[in-house]
């Protein structure tokens, strides 16, 4: 096991984790026969079998593959040679091989196919993986012979890239306390152990709410609502043996299109409440008390190191290196972005008004009196759009610009020699187009379904790498879009049209993976994001809207005008994608600096918003009580802003291609993007990359410019 998935052992809910349905009768799971433990066979280096996945196999599999892991761990540590990079780092990028086949199992089950059975399971193992993580960060024969072989490289610098494992595998230990005396480690040990349990609560907390909080709509209130959302909504409440009624489930695939083109104000208000109240329901599965022990633990810990604060621990090895820094970039953007609500309130106001609504603008009107102001302003009508957002159309728009950048060529495999853990999920082989080499297996789940978490995502099952002969990539796409009735395409909205971009990106950047170490196809939380946010600006691009962005009922591509009006709509409604994205991101960092004694969630949460203006219009992205970025699992806690750091990055990258010769298809700069920016994946600081990408580092005039923002002169 490489030491990433070390490094990650706090945030294995972060993990593309995911669920399948167990069977009424398992087979027999003893250890030896185990089928999860198998090793991965058939075409493209071998490929898991998804097919024969049964959770009844799971806790044993688990337990006997961490029981490898330790022999190995301890074998490394208790060699009486000298350390060196050899016997010691690259040994343990050797270990753990079951369990890296074990995690993409255990990520479906958690986060694609759940259900009451897999997440039993899940609580039991939680706190059982945290311990034996611990047990490695906490072995002192394994941590001095890790700091003997770093110590030596500071001396005698080993290759460039050995040089950066070191350093990561290093920092692994060093920040997750391996310096700390036994009575401190014992704690801090225990401490991990309690918040595994935490994380895995607030995540299925979360996912219940999601699942069992669903507005269902007779035929008389579908006032305003497109027939394709209607289609949908009617086949989503038949799923759920809600037959002839309209089901608006409690995901924003679903309750952001509901809130946009939804004539009644009511139902708007009933569907905007049980989104933003997944976690605070003040039953069962309600999460502020979760909420407040996880920050109460996460503090305790650090201080065993000597931390200030949690903040403080977490970005030291980040691009933004401290929280004081990440806050001066959140602060230089808020008030121009609040200011902007203040207009857009004033323009949807007014329409409300003209239109003798008598009311005063809340969150539940945002939506729809926005989608009033741009078809006033701009001429531009949301829906007309979505006509031409169709989803299989936007994915081969995906190939294409894939093909383009990275020369990379997608081929559907339907001979069912590659297994699918559920029948929406469709599998491509990845190969170049110049010399026809296999680069990997892209696989595609795209629509909700009960027992998947919300939102979209991307994720591995097996990374490239070269280390002991060349292992190719295996990656997925999730998304949450609402399947449509038989027959009828899926029609998605410009925004979740640009997060399918997104994800790509995030597979893209796993696919241009070329390290040769396990390791280094992690990554820095600040700016892994980036990739991903500079793909969803091809989307856009004309070569893109004149040959994809098609009618689904005429295949005429979209209309010039119709185009024009998107560009000339752009910054249009900036002040809330902003607002409500830098809300959750300055309370991520508020929360992680803070004393979290005698913590009252939901009053901090709203006495904090309240300090800093937060317009009553808009509501924070993810509210607190379902803040999963930050509170299920570590992977994201006090890198929220990170979006936001790798937005910087991404404007400045995309005013690069904007003014190449061959704009955003520019051949050279494509290559240079490739070489820089995806392929080294975290073999050299991201800080350097960029600069080999760009000549110098970014600037947050780009982002500013981006946005309508005011830019002060540079």
């Amino acid at each position: 096991m490489n030491i990433k998935s070390i490094i990650l052992f706090s945030a294995i809910s972060l993990f593309a984790l995911t669920a399948y349905n167990q069977s009424d009768s398992g087979p027999n799971n003893s250890t030896s026969d185990n089928l999860l433990l198998a090793e991965w066979t058939g075409p493209y280096g071998g490929v898991p079998a998804f097919d024969k996945m049964d959770p009844s196999f799971l806790k044993d599999a688990m337990e006997s593959a961490m029981a490898v892991h330790s022999k190995e761990i301890e074998a490394i540590a208790n060699q009486t040679e000298a350390p060196t990079f050899e016997n010691t780092i690259v040994a343990m990028e050797r270990t753990g091989k079951e369990l890296d086949r074990l995690w993409p199992l255990y990520g479906i089950w958690r986060s694609n196919m759940s259900n009451g059975d897999v997440r039993k399971i899940q609580g039991e193992l939680a706190p059982i993986i945290s311990e034996h993580y611990s047990k490695i960060t906490q072995n002192d024969k394994l941590f001095q012979r890790v700091k003997a072989v770093y110590d030596a490289s500071l001396k005698n610098p080993l290759e460039t890239d050995q040089q950066r494992v070191a350093l990561l595998t290093y920092e692994s230990f060093s920040l997750n306390g391996a310096e700390l005396d036994d009575e401190k480690k014992k704690r801090y040990a225990e401490i991990n152990k309690e918040l595994s349990t935490l994380h895995t609560n607030f995540s299925n907390n979360v996912l219940h709410d999601e699942e069992n909080y669903v507005t269902y709509l007779t035929e008389d209130q579908l006032s305003g609502l497109s027939d394709s959302y209607i289609k949908a909504a009617a086949k989503a409440a038949e799923e759920r043996e809600q037959k002839g009624k309209y089901a608006i489930t409690n995901t924003r695939s679903s309750m952001d299109p509901f809130l946009t083109y939804s004539n009644e104000r009511e139902l708007r208000k009933k569907v905007w409440e049980t989104y933003y109240s997944r976690g605070d329901n003040g039953d069962e599965y309600d999460n502020n008390a979760v909420i407040a022990q996880i920050l109460k633990l996460r503090d305790e810990r650090v201080k065993l190191m000597g931390y200030n604060n949690y903040a403080e621990w977490r970005l030291q090895n980040r691009m933004a290196k401290n929280p004081e820094n990440a806050q001066a970039l959140l602060d230089a953007v808020w008030p121009a972005a609040i200011a902007r609500v203040k207009e857009e309130v004033a323009d949807m106001q007014a329409i409300a008004n003209e239109e003798g609504a008598n009311l005063t603008i809340e969150p539940w009107d945002y939506r729809y009196y926005a989608e009033k102001v741009r078809k006033k302003k701009y001429d531009l009508d949301s829906d007309e759009v979505k006509q031409y957002l169709q989803l299989g159309k936007l994915r081969d728009a995906m190939f294409f610009v894939s093909g383009e950048l990275f020369n990379f060529h997608f081929t559907e495999i339907t001979d069912g020699s590659v297994p699918v853990f559920h029948e929406d999920v469709r599998v491509w082989e990845v190969t170049d187009k110049t010399s026809k080499a296999h680069i990997g297996l892209w696989y595609l789940d795209p629509y909700a379904r009960k027992g998947k978490r919300s939102g979209a995502w991307a994720t591995t099952y097996r990374s490239h790498t070269t280390f002991d002969g060349k292992e190719t990539v295996l990656c997925s796409n999730n998304s949450n879009f609402v399947k449509g009735a038989d027959g009828e395409p899926v029609l998605i909205s410009w925004d979740d049209a640009t997060t399918f971009f997104h994800e790509m990106g995030h597979a893209l950047h796993f696919l241009s993976s070329n390290v040769k170490y396990p390791t280094l196809n992690g990554g820095v939380r600040d700016y892994t994001e980036f990739q991903s946010q500079l793909l969803e600006r091809w989307l856009s691009t004309d070569q893109v809207i004149n040959n994809f962005l098609v009618h689904y009922k005429t295949g005429e591509p979209m209309p010039k005008e119709l185009v024009q009006k998107i560009k000339n709509a752009s910054k249009f409604n900036q002040g809330f994608s902003t607002t409500e994205y830098l809300a959750s991101a300055i309370m991520d960092m508020k929360y992680h600096t803070m004393d979290p004694a005698n913590l009252d969630v939901d009053k901090f949460e709203r006495e904090t918003l309240a300090s800093m203006n937060m317009p009553k219009e808009i509501v924070m992205r993810h509210r607190s009580p379902h803040f999963g970025h930050i509170f299920s699992g570590e992977g994201y806690s006090t890198g929220y802003y990170g979006y936001m750091w790798a937005d910087v990055l991404t404007s400045d990258a995309s005013e690069a291609f904007a003014n190449a010769p061959g704009g955003y298809y520019d051949k050279e700069l494509a290559k240079k993007m490739v070489d820089n920016l995806f392929s080294p994946c975290n073999s050299m600081d991201p800080a350097e990359a960029y600069r080999k990408f760009r000549g110098r580092d970014a600037k947050i005039e780009a982002l500013m410019r981006d946005r309508g923002f005011p830019v002060t002169k540079e």
